[in-house]
């Protein structure tokens, strides 16, 4: 069924000659049973010469959008010849009329202002013409009509104006509001990313060690061989729990449930409290890790608790990869209103074939974690060998900062994805 707003939206598609052909259609018709009327006193009735001079004039009106200045003109002429054979002027007042509308509603004041003057002095004319007109009530009928008319179109002309504007200024926030939600996910799909990234680096290098170590020493040393095969069970969970957090991500509905009803809140992310844990992890790869924190650990804001959390996680990745069997420090120092990390190597027996790069992919990404939280990262090599990576974060950002901007987020904020 088709609705009133369908069907506006239908005809408002249609050109404009299909809705001004009918009305102009019936205002003929109006105008010439209008003089088939006997006219008053000193005007004559209409002849041949006269209805077709009615019906062309009136049929003017099919352009009036097209061309409404010319159309007006054009009735405005073809009116004053009608008054000068001697016709009933009134047969063409609808025309003229609804032509001078038209003009307000489509041209600026100062195009109006002379059309209205026009019909005001064909009106005048056309009472002189007749000495039985009452020139009192002609000249406010001259007035006072066109006035109204320009009145009325201008106002229209005005709101048509303003709904154009709004169109457009609509139109503007939709398209704002797309690219908005597009940005939305690919940030939300660089996140994810660099959050796989993170859990998958470091708990396969894991895995890859201890896999290793096992497939060495399972026939020479069993125990040795169980405990790895222990590590890789556990690294396994945990980092298999990480990943069932991240995809928990992509599943939540509003609601906060998973998209198969069931229960898909939100897991928390991990933070610095989970320095041990990934501090054994590292030792039962074969890297020594010693863990200091120094000053009371406070409440720290999600994201700058997760920030520093991978921090670690990668730089000690790192030094699996990169200088296995390092010994490598984690120095956690919790300040009034900072935050410094320091993960440190002594270099170890590091493969010259495959060298630590000094500004590789893991380190844009961990320094991005930082500036996000308003923070600074510094890595590099050691004078006396080995390899530091340096985070400072501020613990109580000045509002309106990025620092600011960064701690408001979630703990699973960004990071970045690749290799360093």
């Amino acid at each position: 069924m088709l609705t009133p707003q369908a069907l506006e939206r239908r005809i408002a598609g249609w050109p404009r000659a299909a809705l001004d052909v009918p009305l102009a259609v019936g205002f003929t018709v109006v105008a010439l049973l209008l003089g088939q009327e006997r006219p008053p006193v000193g005007w004559r009735a209409l002849d041949t010469g006269g209805l077709v001079l009615t019906v062309v004039t009136n049929m003017l009106l099919a352009g009036r959008r097209r061309m409404p200045v010319t159309v007006f003109t054009a009735i405005c002429a073809l009116s004053l010849v009608h008054v000068a054979a001697g016709y009933w002027p009134v047969i063409q007042t609808a025309a003229a009329m609804l032509a001078l509308y038209t003009v307000a509603a489509a041209r600026p004041p100062r195009t109006t202002g002379p059309c209205a003057g026009g019909l005001v002095a064909l009106w005048v004319v056309s009472g002189l013409s007749n000495s039985h007109s009452d020139m009192g009530t002609v000249a406010a009928q001259s007035v006072v009509t066109p006035a109204a008319l320009w009145w009325f179109g201008n106002a229209a002309r005005r709101l048509a104006r303003r709904n154009a504007q709004l169109s457009a200024v609509t139109e503007q926030l939709r398209r704002e509001r797309d690219g908005n939600a597009r940005r939305a996910v690919a940030e939300e799909r660089v996140r994810i990313a660099r959050e796989l990234h993170d859990v998958v680096a470091h708990h396969m290098s894991v895995i890859s060690v201890q896999a290793g170590l096992a497939h060495y020493v399972f026939t020479t040393d069993p125990d040795t061989a169980r405990q790895a095969l222990g590590t890789i069970s556990g690294t396994s969970g945990e980092a298999l729990e990480e990943l069932r957090r991240l995809l928990a991500v992509l599943r939540v509905g509003p609601e906060g449930t998973g998209d198969n009803g069931g229960d898909g809140a939100y897991q928390p992310a991990p933070g610095l409290d989970r320095l041990e844990e990934t501090a054994e992890r590292v030792r039962a790869a074969g890297v020594p890790v010693t863990l200091e924190i120094v000053g009371e650990r406070p409440r720290l804001p999600p994201g700058p608790d997760l920030c520093a959390y991978r921090v670690v996680q990668e730089a000690l990745t790192n030094v699996i990869k990169h200088a296995r069997p390092a010994a490598a420090t984690v120095r956690v120092e919790f300040r009034p209103h900072q935050l410094t990390v320091r993960v440190t190597d002594d270099g170890g027996r590091r493969v010259p074939a495959n060298p630590r790069p000094s500004d590789g992919h893991g380190l844009i990404g961990m320094r991005e974690r930082a500036r996000i939280y308003g923070g600074t990262l510094a890595a590099g090599p050691r004078d006396h060998g080995g390899f530091e990576v340096r985070l400072t974060l501020p613990l109580q950002p000045a509002a309106g900062s990025p620092s600011a901007a960064g701690a408001a987020r979630e703990r699973d904020g960004p990071g970045h994805d690749g290799k360093r």
